[in-house]
This record gives structure tokens, sequence and C-alpha cells, in this order.
């Protein structure tokens, strides 16, 4: 008997903010990739995101070393994105001086 080959399509979707998420999770390409890249394992992966389909992780992961180059890119432009962020949330609200502040307001209170 052959066997038929079908090509699945790689689950992964782009949201609304332009976010690559595996399939219809809210868990994101960059949590995938930034595992395996710490060395953990699909099954590992799974476990950390239950919503995860063990097959769909070695899918994204598979997708991933097929195209490595343009989703670095990616991971890149998000982390720079994330950084710019930070940076005016942290301009906005100065973090210096929180921590003792909230401190100093739970002994007021407690």
């Amino acid at each position: 008997m052959a066997l038929a080959i079908a090509i699945d399509p790689v689950p992964l979707d782009v949201d609304a903010n332009g976010v690559v998420r595996v399939g219809k999770t809210r868990v994101t390409l960059d949590t995938v990739v930034a595992a395996f890249l710490e060395e953990v394992t699909a099954e590992e992966i799974a476990e950390q995101y239950p919503s995860l389909q063990i097959s769909d992780i070695y899918s994204v992961i598979g997708y991933y070393l097929r195209h490595k180059n343009e989703i670095d890119a990616y991971l890149w432009e998000h982390q720079q994105q994330a950084a710019e962020i930070r940076e005016q949330v942290e301009q906005r609200f100065n973090p210096v001086g929180i921590r003792d502040s909230l401190l100093a307001r739970r002994e007021q209170h407690g």
C-alpha cells in the first residue's frame, strides 16, 4: 500500500496586532522559539503550555528551522518594539523609587 503524503498547514496565525500565535492559542511564536533555543524539548513546552498540541509544537519548530532567517528578523523586530515601548513607559513613569514608595505605603496602611 502506498502512503499518501499530505501537506499540513503550519499552525501559525497572525493576530490583529501583527503578533504570530501558535494555532488558535494565545501562545506566541516568540515563546515557542525562545524555549526551543533554550533547549527545552517539545514535550516540556507542551507541559508548560497545555493549550498547545505537541504536533503543533513540532510543526512550529520545523517551520522555524526551515525559515530561520525570516523568523529571526521577525523576532528581532518585535524585541526592538518591546524595548521602545519599555523605554517610553519608563520615561512616563520613572521606576526609580517605586519600590520604596510602595513599601512606605504598605507600612502606613498595614
